[in-house]
């Protein structure tokens, strides 16, 4: 029902083309010859099972090798997806690392770590990407439960300069005993535009002593590059490292550049001579992303390379399997290449669909809800924008997975801002242009808002600015563990001011969006934050078959419920718990993407039990409707709470919490209590690692037959 894919933080993406775009939606075919079989010595990939053999090759294989692990990659990513882009720039620096430094002694640590794939194939798991069989083997990112040459498990972005400098610290600090030598950091320039980057580099200069960071500039972010400094360093790139001013160097710094990134001769050469150095340094290495993609098809402006996506050998491909692509430099050198949407095909060089590929098994399904509501909420917003100057959009980063198309951004114009991967930047950003009169929308995804949490309690909730917060993949999801949206609620939820909303259907959605962004002094606008869950998969296939919904078949009343208002007012209030069918002994109440479940249940009760419960909508978690819960007291003996999402210090327990607090001692007319037993239902407060969704409801009881069991034993 949810979420079903974990290969990172694009997991949920899919393709949206059709049949007959189906071939030109494919690749060049990757001839078996040079796709590497598991065990078979004729490949070199197929005999490294450590960086030891890496060293051992003479060094006129290592090309062979780089060209053995695109190929790898090529092929592993129509079969099962994944990072491949940013993956396909960084082979060669990735044989030069290990082809010089002594891993894991000498320390490496990968940025975002979703480029770790050609780190895995080197030290013992080139396996998992070559047996399909073995696929689930590994994970998207660095995990030190796979090796002991994984240093951390990272899935967000900028921290690698900074954990590089605590491991510089300590050996340092315990001298030859500490165990660890060169420390390396790979970072990218996209995660170069986070805050915490700059604080690790900040923090280098100051420590010193040995300290290597790797920075690959593959002038592409995850849409592109947007910021300051990326003028800077495209003349960095243009002069060879030469021009002034150099970001590094005003850092204090040491500073080298390799204008050959994909050259894994030159990088050899280039880890060489930093090797056992004495003092931080940056070597800055000019890669091309998605190196190894066919780039002539899909470069904007180039002419198809043929029919029927045949592709006849092109002399011009280097060694290491690099196509020759005119997608290199643009004219605005920190933008992207103007790719239509993060879900087209994807090629070498400036492509925003790079960055993450499905697998050819899903070429032609239908957009998930992040692109299905992403866009729904862009074209709503920008209908207004002619008439409202100061209605903006903020993505830090990540807007195509979201549904905000690059033709919504340049329609938009100034009405949209990429701050690029800066989460904490980007909320503060929008307190700032609420406290100027302006209508700011903060839009990602859930996991990465962790990243902003002192901002979202100082800048936008204690000031109470009225920001709009697009909460995307918020829930419990099959996710890898570091881009689990299970907390989004527990986190939102219980920080002072903030309006969390969870809708249940599209025309509520967009309802609480027109709500949250109303202008100030308007009737019940908001007079601070609100969170706007976006709804997930089950209510997007609710939407799409009604049956799931087997009471209301998504048609809800126009009220929330008959009994006193909790608002003073006599009409339908954003806040009022929505009652859609009135019942008596059991009370469903179902939050968001988990509603349908509520509808469900309550079906399997009165079908297999006689029991016809009461199903509530609460449409938010921020508050408690008080007069609906005091309404259930007589008829009700059980209160079921149902949350897609952390039930410990969920939402769930406000529930519980309420009526053990205002405990009455009275029974009702018919001698029962009224005081409700009440049951949660929701996620453990663990980090789960690619569970399928199934097993993960399973376990924490989110099913049908599991709630029905427990309701039913309650009496």
């Amino acid at each position: 029902m949810r979420n079903a894919s974990g290969n990172g933080f694009d997991s949920s993406d899919s393709f949206a083309v059709s049949g007959a775009a189906e071939g030109a939606a494919r690749l060049h075919d990757i001839p078996p010859s040079i796709t590497p079989s598991h065990g078979d010595d004729s490949h070199l990939l197929s005999r490294i099972d450590s960086p030891a053999d890496v060293k051992a090759l003479a060094p006129n294989d290592l090309a062979e090798l780089c060209r053995e692990i695109r190929a790898t990659l090529l092929a592993y990513g129509h079969r099962h997806g994944g990072h491949i882009g940013s993956n396909l720039g960084m082979v060669e620096a990735t044989v030069a690392l290990h082809r010089v430094f002594d891993s894991p002694r000498d320390r490496i640590v990968f940025d975002v770590s979703h480029q770790s794939y050609v780190h895995k194939m080197l030290t013992g798991r080139a396996g998992a990407y070559m047996d399909p069989n073995r696929f689930g083997e590994v994970t998207g990112f660095t995990n030190p439960d796979e090796s002991e040459h994984d240093q951390f498990v990272l899935g967000h972005t900028g921290t690698s300069i900074s954990l590089a400098c605590g491991l510089a610290k300590t050996r340092d600090m315990e001298g030859p005993g500490s165990g660890i030598g060169n420390v390396v950091a790979v970072i990218g320039d996209g995660s170069l535009s986070s805050g915490v980057a700059f604080e690790g580099l900040n923090n280098a200069a100051e420590q010193g002593g040995n300290l290597i960071i790797v920075f690959n500039d593959n002038e592409m972010s995850i849409a592109g590059d947007f910021g300051g400094m990326y003028g800077p360093l495209a003349r960095l790139r243009a002069s060879g490292g030469t021009a002034q001013p150099n970001l590094f160097n005003a850092f204090g710094l040491d500073y080298r550049y390799v204008e050959s990134g994909n050259d894994v001769a030159a990088l050899v050469s280039a880890f060489e001579e930093v090797r056992g150095i004495d003092h931080p340094v940056v070597v800055h290495i000019h890669t091309l992303k998605g190196a190894g993609y066919d780039g002539a098809d899909h470069v904007a402006g180039a002419p198809s390379a043929s029919a029927g996506n045949v592709h006849e050998p092109d002399p011009a491909v280097s060694d290491t399997g690099v196509r020759p692509t005119s997608n290199v430099l643009h004219s605005e050198p920190w933008h992207s290449d103007h790719c239509n949407l993060s879900d087209h095909v994807p090629h070498e060089g400036q492509c925003e669909a790079s960055h993450w590929q499905n697998p050819d098994s899903a070429i032609g399904k239908a957009d998930n809800p992040r692109k299905h509501y992403g866009k729904m909420a862009m074209a709503a917003l920008e209908s207004r924008f002619a008439d409202e100057p100061g209605l903006v959009v903020i993505s830090p980063a990540t807007p195509g997975s979201n549904g905000i198309t690059h033709e919504f951004r340049e329609r938009a114009g100034s009405h949209y801002v990429d701050t690029g991967i800066t989460e904490s930047h980007a909320v503060a950003y929008a307190a700032g242009i609420a406290r100027a009169g302006g209508t700011p929308v903060v839009a990602t995804t859930a996991s990465f808002f962790q990243r902003a949490y002192d901002q979202f309690f100082q800048e936008m909730s204690l000031n109470r600015s009225r920001v709009t917060v697009l909460d995307f993949l918020g829930g419990v999801s099959a996710s890898d563990n570091t881009h689990s949206g299970a907390y989004d609620v527990a986190m939102f939820a219980n920080i002072p001011g903030v309006t969390m909303l969870a809708p249940t259907s599209a025309d509520e959605y967009l309802a609480d969006l027109a709500w949250a962004t109303a202008p100030s002094g308007a009737t019940h606008a908001p007079d601070g934050p609100v969170v706007i869950r976006v709804p997930g998969e089950p209510l997007l296939s609710a939407e799409r078959d009604p049956s799931l919904l087997p009471l209301t078949g998504g048609r809800f009343a126009a009220r929330p419920r008959p009994a006193a208002r909790s608002h003073g007012d006599d009409g339908d209030h954003v806040l009022d718990w929505r009652i859609n069918q009135a019942g008596s002994a059991v009370a469903l109440i179902g939050l968001g993407n988990a509603y349908p479940l509520a509808e469900q249940t309550a079906a399997a009760l009165c079908a297999g039990h006689g029991i016809t419960a009461t199903v509530i909508d609460p449409r938010q978690c921020s508050s408690l409707d008080c007069a609906t819960l005091e309404s259930l007291r007589d008829g009700h003996a059980l209160v079921v709470t149902l949350e897609d999402g952390q039930r410990e210090g969920g939402w769930g327990e406000k529930v519980t919490a309420y009526y053990a607090n205002h405990h009455v001692p009275e029974c009702g007319a018919a001698g029962h209590d009224r005081n409700p037993r009440v049951l949660n239902f929701g996620a453990d407060k663990e980090f789960t690692d690619r569970v399928p969704l199934d097993v993960l409801d399973e376990r924490y009881g989110l099913t049908v037959h599991q709630v029905v069991e427990s309701v039913t034993r309650c009496f």
